[in-house]
C-alpha cells in the first residue's frame, strides 16, 4: 500500500463516519422534503409554503430558511418553471453556498490550517475555547489534542475553566489519557494566570499547538466578557496575536437552543470558530446551516461519535452530499 493509497482510504472512513454521524438528520430530512414535493411535478407556492415548513423543523432557522425560500422564488421569476426533481440539486447548491465561510483569521488574512497535519500559520497556534457546560467542551479538546498529537504535534493544555473543581479533574483526566501535558492551578485560581503560566510553559517547551480550557458559564455576560478580555490581554504579552482560534463548542441536539448560545457568545467576545459537537445522536443536525449563516462564523469542527478519531473538520462539500446523498 502506497502513501496516497493510505489517505484515500483514511479519507474514506471519514466519510464513512460522516455518513454515519448524519444519519438520523439525513433520514428526517430527505423524508421532510420528499413529503413537501409529494404529488407535485413542479415547485409552486405550495411546495414552497411545505420547504419552508421542513426546514424550519429541521432547525435550519426562520431567518436562513427564509432566505432559501427566497432565493428560490427567485429562480422560480427567472426560469419561469422548476421541477421537483431539480429541487435536491438546486437545494444543495444554495445550502453548500450559506455554509462556505472565509477560513481567514485576521485582517492579515491569516487563514486556519486545511488539516490537522497542514503547516501551522503561527507557533505555537493558540486555540481558546469557550462554550457553557454539558455541550461536550471537555471532550471536545481531548479529541482536538488527539488529532493535533496524531498528526505529529506538540500539544499543551490549559486548565482555565477554573470555576468548576471538576472542570480541572476532568481535562487533567483526558490528558493523562491523550498523553499531553497540561497546566492547572486547581479551582479557584485566575483563569488568566493560567492561561499566562500555559502559554510561558508551552513557548519554553516548544509546543505547537496550545488549547486552553475557559469557564462554561453565561449567567453573567459582562463577567465573562471580562474575564476573556483579561485572558487575551495576558496571553498576548507572549504571543501578540494569540488568541489564533477562539473556538465556540455547541450542541448540536439542542437544535434552536444552539443558536440562541451562539448568539450570547458572540455578543460576549470574538468567537471566529465553531464546533458543532453530538450530531450522531440527533435529527437536528440542520442547525449547522442556520448557525453558519446567521452569524458568518465557519463551523470548524464537527462531532460525530465517541471516538477520539470521530471528531473532524468540518467539509461543506462532503456535509451537504452527505446530507443530500439518496
Amino acid at each position: 500500500m502506497g502513501l496516497f493509497d493510505f489517505i484515500r482510504k483514511t479519507k474514506e472512513e471519514e466519510r464513512q463516519t460522516l455518513d454515519q454521524g448524519l444519519a438520523k438528520t439525513k433520514e428526517s430530512f430527505l423524508q421532510k422534503i420528499t413529503k413537501s414535493i409529494l404529488g407535485k411535478s413542479t415547485v409552486d407556492d405550495e411546495v414552497l409554503d411545505n420547504l419552508e415548513e421542513t426546514l424550519i423543523t429541521s432547525d435550519v432557522g426562520v431567518e436562513t430558511t427564509l432566505k432559501v425560500i427566497d432565493k428560490l422564488q427567485d429562480r422560480i421569476k427567472r426560469d419561469k418553471y422548476i421541477s421537483t426533481n431539480e429541487l435536491n440539486s438546486i437545494l444543495r447548491a444554495e445550502i453548500a453556498q450559506l455554509l462556505r465561510k472565509p477560513m481567514a483569521v485576521d485582517d492579515g488574512g491569516m487563514a486556519f490550517p486545511a488539516t490537522f497535519d497542514a503547516p501551522l500559520p503561527r507557533h505555537p497556534y493558540v486555540i481558546l475555547v469557550v462554550g457553557v457546560n454539558g455541550v461536550g467542551k471537555t471532550t471536545t479538546i481531548a479529541k482536538l489534542a488527539y488529532r493535533y498529537k496524531e498528526a505529529g504535534r506538540q500539544v499543551m493544555l490549559g486548565a482555565a475553566d477554573t470555576f468548576r473543581a471538576a472542570a480541572v479533574e476532568q481535562l487533567q483526566l483526558w490528558a493523562d489519557r491523550v498523553g499531553v501535558p497540561i497546566v492547572q492551578q486547581g479551582m479557584g485560581a485566575d483563569p488568566a494566570s493560567v492561561a499566562y503560566d500555559t502559554l510561558q510553559s508551552a513557548i519554553a517547551k516548544q509546543s505547537d499547538v496550545v488549547i486552553i480550557d475557559t469557564a462554561g458559564r453565561l449567567h453573567n455576560k459582562v463577567g465573562l466578557m471580562n474575564e476573556l478580555t483579561k485572558i487575551r490581554k495576558v496571553m498576548q504579552k507572549l504571543v501578540p496575536d494569540a488568541p489564533h482560534e477562539v473556538l465556540l463548542v455547541l450542541d448540536a441536539s439542542t437544535g434552536q437552543n444552539a443558536i440562541e448560545q451562539a448568539r450570547q457568545f458572540t455578543s460576549a467576545t470574538d468567537v471566529n470558530a465553531l464546533a458543532l459537537t453530538k450530531l450522531d445522536g440527533t435529527a437536528k443536525g440542520g442547525v449547522i446551516i442556520g448557525i453558519s449563516d446567521q452569524f458568518n462564523i465557519p463551523v470548524r469542527y464537527i462531532g460525530l461519535g465517541e471516538k477520539m478519531t470521530d471528531l473532524q473538520l468540518f467539509n461543506p462539500e462532503d456535509f451537504v452530499d452527505s446530507l443530500f446523498e439518496q
